[in-house]
């Protein structure tokens, strides 16, 4: 009874570690949004890009501390190759977030089009519905919830997919600025990657609870 009483704080710890992180998730999706509605504003927009660097190094050091935590725990709440892979892909959707947040300064971007918002806005949801399902893992009893959300998270995606063909299909349509065209081209791409990431997760996710549940 000791040792499971030993082992038991860390178990718990993951799965704090692992909603710590998918909150940051949701925080550095929603700066996006908001960055992009006060986009006009452009005295403000090296300040988004710093508060969603902010936040992405807050996650990278969850990551960190999740990483170790694995390493140093006999008994894990589940599969190894899961745990890393969950913490990794929630990584890699902040990552993203930033490479756009960054990229529409770097490209010196000046116009948004509805489509930047509204793949952000999908971005924003997506992330939103992977917080729910990372804060009902610590229970299996949670399992047929947990898979809805990821049939959710799913069908955001192959949305997102659309808008973006769509989008792109509009730019060479009617866009005559080919740099203009390239700049947003490469926004609405990574715009796209980052619901890419979150379905991503949604099948890590999906893995734990059939494995598990």
């Amino acid at each position: 009874m000791r040792l499971l009483s030993v082992l038991m704080p860390r178990e718990r710890r993951f799965f704090t570690l692992f909603n710590s992180h998918a909150s940051l998730v949701v925080q550095g999706a929603a700066a996006l949004v908001e960055m992009l509605t006060h986009y006009s504003d452009d005295s403000r927009r090296e300040a988004w890009v710093a508060r969603i660097q902010s936040v992405e190094q807050a996650a990278d050091t969850v990551t960190h501390e999740t990483v170790a935590l694995m390493h140093n725990t006999f008994v894990t709440p589940f599969d190894r190759d899961q745990i890393n892979k969950l913490i990794q892909r929630m990584d890699d959707i902040l990552d993203l977030i930033q490479d756009t947040a960054e990229s529409l300064t770097l490209y010196d971007v000046h116009v948004l089009t509805p489509e930047v918002s509204h793949l952000a806005d999908l971005v924003h949801v997506c992330c939103r519905r992977v917080e729910s399902a990372v804060t009902q893992l610590s229970s299996m009893d949670n399992g047929p919830a947990i898979l809805k959300i990821c049939q959710e998270i799913d069908a955001l995606e192959t949305d997102a997919d659309r808008v973006t063909q769509a989008a792109i299909s509009k730019l060479f349509r009617k866009e005559q600025d080919v740099r203009q065209l390239m700049k947003l081209k490469a926004v609405y791409e990574l715009l796209e990657l980052t619901t890419d990431k979150c379905q991503d997760v949604a099948l890590v996710i999906e893995g734990v609870v059939l494995e598990n549940g």
